[in-house]
């Protein structure tokens, strides 16, 4: 059987971090969602229904048997349960909508559902990007129990300080931390494989490293934070996501806040995640063309894929960075700055296409990753269309 994951109701509320992806591939704990979904249910085949423009690097079903189902939610041990017993033509309903189903998609349609199912309890839905940060601790909890179970950690250095429960520690093989302090009494941290925590940074759990990533020297990290594969990350930062591939490596701060991939904070960048007057802060909403109240005291910055800013850049609270933007003027930038912006600030103009190619090529070249033409593609259709 197929696993089939659907963007059809979510896509649009996770914008600028879906322009470039479907829903499923968005990470948050240790794993993406797809990953996540895998290890639950033991599904190695993945297919995506998605944006027309997203199709050629994220597959469509085949016409097959499938286990179709709407990724962003955090399953209990009784509804996984219910998903894994499913019978073709069953599905699970949660708020009038269908959830899970075990349908053959050769003739996709939801009229081959033969008996529907409520979920009658709570289940923890990421609807926003600003859930992402905020449920990220639980996120973390989740996926270190589904992540290390059955594994031996290795053993914490004796050059490092410790305070909290060993179980809370898990340390992937490969994983380097020397001369540094982990507080586990405040969550669980997990360092993936080949990881590294450099001398002299202070690390309060939950924390998620993952595979490749490297804590710089001297970083001060609270709660709630996960730090994608092949990140880079330094200075100050609080309750934020890094989907991978990203670096924040010098001083400064950033808190309650998502980072696509490729994407790169100059020295000391500074995102404010407070108002001056402690109110809510407002969030660009793509889908409804304006800003709406997000009704969280604490809000950051919510970054696209392969956006960059200059050293200093200072952004206010609540700012949304679409996709390839490179921000390098001076004063702030406004609270949501446009795709291929060149410069940062309203009316500037696009940054080229082809030199956003180059500039992705370099990068990418950099962890021996191609830029495909499926990329390509995707970053045009972006330019040209959004």
């Amino acid at each position: 059987m197929q696993l089939v994951f659907s963007d059809a109701q979510y896509w649009e509320d996770f914008l600028p971090l879906t322009f470039t992806r479907p829903v499923a591939e968005m990470r948050m704990g240790i794993l993406t969602f797809a990953e996540r979904w895998k290890k639950l249910l033991e599904i190695d085949e993945v297919f995506y229904i998605t944006e027309s423009y997203l199709q050629d690097k994220f597959k469509k079903p085949e016409p097959k048997q499938s286990l179709f189902i709407v990724p962003n939610f955090f399953p209990s041990d009784e509804v996984l349960k219910q998903i894994k017993e499913l019978e073709a033509g069953e599905a699970l309903v949660y708020d009038n909508e269908v959830l899970v189903a075990n349908i053959n998609m050769e003739t996709f349609s939801l009229n081959q559902i033969s008996k529907m199912t409520d979920i009658t309890e709570k289940l923890l839905f990421i609807e926003k990007p600003t859930d992402i940060f905020s449920h990220n601790d639980f996120a973390i909890n989740f996926d270190f129990e589904l992540v290390t179970r059955g594994k031996t950690s290795q053993e914490l250095s004796s050059t490092n300080g410790f305070i909290g429960e060993k179980e809370n520690l898990f340390i992937e093989e490969g994983a380097t931390i020397e001369f540094s302090t982990l507080n586990c009494k405040t969550g669980k941290i997990y360092v993936g494989k080949n990881a590294e925590i450099m001398e002299g940074s202070n690390i309060r759990g939950s924390l998620a490293l993952c595979e490749d990533s490297k804590i710089n020297l001297g970083t001060k990290l609270y709660g709630g934070t996960t730090i994608g594969p092949h990140s880079k990350v330094g200075g100050e930062v609080n309750n934020i996501v890094i989907f991978g591939y990203s670096n924040k490596g010098h001083d400064g701060f950033l808190g309650n806040s998502v980072v696509g991939e490729w994407c790169n904070l100059g020295a000391d960048t500074n995102s404010s995640n407070l108002k001056n007057n402690y109110a809510s802060v407002k969030l660009w909403n793509y889908r409804k063309e304006r800003f709406l109240d997000t009704g969280l005291q604490f809000c950051g910055l919510i970054m696209g894929d392969h956006s960059k800013t200059a050293i200093n850049t200072q952004l206010n609270t609540g700012t949304v960075v679409g996709v390839a933007s490179n921000i390098f003027k001076s004063g702030f930038p406004p609270n949501l700055v446009d795709n291929f912006s060149w410069g940062g600030m309203k009316g500037d103009e696009k940054f080229r296409l082809d030199k956003s190619y180059e500039v992705a090529e370099k990068v990418m070249e950099r962890r021996k990753i191609p830029l495909t033409e499926a990329d390509k593609d995707i970053l045009k259709h972006i330019y040209n269309e959004f």
